[in-house]
């Protein structure tokens, strides 16, 4: 038997999680580390994947599992996670982890994930694009078996009424497994948390509606395991979810006869064979992710922004509704504030993104303000306000690095809107930066930003001009040259990685070697029909067509201009991402 190791690590918000960590028997010294991340089922702990370690027969490869925060010797409430979105985040917190203290690079990592496990990893693997070398899912949990019709709507409403509740589990041991053994400690095992939070259980339905619905982002080359006779969860979206698959090497296994509990099944040897094969053949062949470079001429996000730019039949259905949407808007906009600043500067003008930080409903009366909370309070609003949180958050990471290297703080924005995010991210920041160079290309932003740069007494270090973001040779010359540059909101505007290539290498060219590049992406959004049949542009009130960027799509093209990325945040909903990076040498 492999020797163990119990450690723990700190996640995002303080709370040491307890893994697992079985070091290689065989490496040979000075060889590169290999790993594999074991992620256990809903309701268990990593005690019960333990026996993966040895049965994979992987002896040259570390192997780590967790305990999922609220389950086996991890803190929390049993069940509890604050979201869905936390757990993912785990998982990313806990590569970082492994990278630093037993120094193994996530392109040396595999990852082998059972059930709602399973969702986790492929969820990760579409917002944060990690580049790993392989990923298994083991009757991964997409749409799990209720039996109660309409028991997904029941517990929504359920949830709006009461708050957050927990479900507990109905399934018997002896619909997991045909393994006598596994049944038994099933039902013994002290550590097994037999309820779920109803937050949790919301957040995995929608999480995996989104990823099985956008596989195409996913990169990983990965095996899909598929239960042949599942209690649990449904099959019909696992075989929608590997079709959908944008990795070059991808496997489908179905096998007959096995429970949910694939990797502890009776005959696990039939899964464990095919896993041992595909995990062994993807570290003899060097990572080679597929090229996104062209994906603005070329794939799935280019033909979804040709679809949404092509105009309806005049008499469809379809048609007759975005009209009637259209028209319901502009009467809003007579009683909202938000609706009308929106038709008069553009839904994704600098004025409406300053309004939407504000959050403050305003309108004609009664009515006016109730339009205009129901407006501020869509999703896609909901992400952005998310999104000045995370770039807040990224930027003082950024400063802190930079004050730790001894190094000047000369931030530039080079599409600041009105710069609000910015110069709140100052609040009590000491030192100051030493230089604050904010960008844009309206007159009215330049004039309103400002404004705010004098309202918050700061103008003794930052300044703002008109400029063009696109203009390669004109960031190129920026003066003083910058150690950190903002991107926000900017590049998902545009659907040309031309365009974004250029400003990409001209801020490449200003930004001090070593110093960081903060940049947002939008790798999904649930109302992109609505945005662009309903909504208008800043662009001469043009309809407002997005073009979607996956993550690695936008991770590739600033890798391209010669940054690095170092880590990323992303809202709940998987809508807007903020990734930081750093100006190699």
């Amino acid at each position: 038997m492999r020797d163990v190791i119990a450690l723990h690590f700190s996640t995002h918000d303080g709370v040491e999680l307890f893994y697992r960590h079985w070091p290689a028997r065989n490496a040979m010294p000075g060889s590169t580390r290999q790993a594999i991340v074991l992620l256990h089922r809903g309701h268990e702990h990593s005690g019960r994947i333990a026996h993966l370690v040895e049965e994979l027969d992987l002896p040259g490869f570390d192997f780590f599992a967790w305990d999922a925060r609220g389950h086996g010797q991890s803190p929390g409430e049993r069940g509890h996670s604050p979201s869905f979105a936390t757990n993912v985040r785990d998982l990313q917190t806990f590569v970082d982890h492994i990278g630093a203290s037993h120094l193994i690079d996530p392109d040396n990592i595999a990852v082998v994930a059972q059930s709602v496990g399973a969702v986790i990893a492929a969820t990760w693997a579409h917002d944060y694009a990690p580049k790993i070398r392989a990923m298994v899912l083991a009757s991964p949990a997409f749409d799990i078996k209720l039996y109660v019709p309409f028991a997904r709507q029941g517990l929504t409403l359920m949830r709006r009424i009461k708050g957050n509740f927990f479900v507990n589990s109905y399934v018997k041991s002896r619909f997991l497994t045909h393994d006598r053994l596994r049944q038994v400690t099933y039902d013994s095992d002290p550590l097994i948390a037999r309820a779920i939070s109803v937050d949790v259980l919301l957040g995995l339905y929608e999480a995996a509606e989104r990823v099985v619905a956008d596989a195409q982002a996913i990169q990983v080359p990965t095996q899909v395991l598929i239960s042949g006779s599942d209690f649990v969860v449904h099959r019909a979206p696992q075989e929608r979810f590997f079709e959908r698959l944008g990795c070059a090497h991808k496997e489908k296994h179905v096998l007959p006869g096995f429970f949910h509990d694939t990797l502890g099944e009776r005959d696990r040897e039939q899964a464990l064979v095919r896993i041992r094969r595909f995990v062994t053949q993807a570290f003899e062949r060097p990572l080679q992710l597929p090229s996104l470079l062209d994906a603005d001429r070329v794939g799935a996000t280019c033909a979804e922004a040709e679809v949404l730019a092509a105009p309806l039949p005049p008499r469809s259905l379809r048609g007759l509704y975005w009209r009637l949407t259209r028209a319901g808007l502009k009467l809003g906009s007579r009683f909202s504030t938000g609706v009308k600043l929106g038709f008069d500067t553009g839904f994704d003008s600098g004025s409406t993104l300053d309004y939407v930080y504000r959050n403050q409903p305003t309108g004609q009366g009664g009515l006016g303000r109730a339009i205009d909370q129901n407006y501020l309070q869509s999703i896609g609003w909901k992400g952005i306000r998310q999104r000045k949180v995370n770039i807040e958050e990224l930027l003082r990471l950024a400063m802190q690095r930079l004050h730790e290297q001894q190094r000047p703080v000369r931030i530039v924005d080079i599409a600041a809107g009105h710069g609000r995010y910015i110069l709140d991210a100052l609040k009590g920041v000491e030192p100051r930066p030493e230089s604050i160079l904010l960008r844009d290309y309206s007159d009215l932003n330049v004039s309103q930003g400002s404004a705010l740069i004098e309202q918050l007494d700061l103008d003794d270090i930052a300044r703002f001009i008109k400029a063009d973001a696109f203009d390669k040779a004109d960031l190129a010359a920026i003066e003083p040259k910058p150690t950190l540059a903002v991107v926000s909101g900017l590049y998902e505007l545009f659907a040309s990685n031309q365009l974004v290539g250029d400003s990409l290498a001209g801020l490449a060219e200003a930004v001090e070697p070593g110093g960081y590049l903060v940049y947002t992406g939008q790798p999904w959004h649930p109302q992109l029909e609505l945005i662009a049949r309903a909504l208008t542009s800043h662009r001469a009130g043009q309809a407002w067509v997005m073009r979607r960027r996956t993550q690695a799509e936008m991770d590739q093209l600033v890798e391209a201009a010669g940054f690095r990325k170092i880590t990323q945040r992303i809202d709940e909903w998987g809508i807007f991402s903020v990734s930081i990076a750093q100006r190699l040498p």
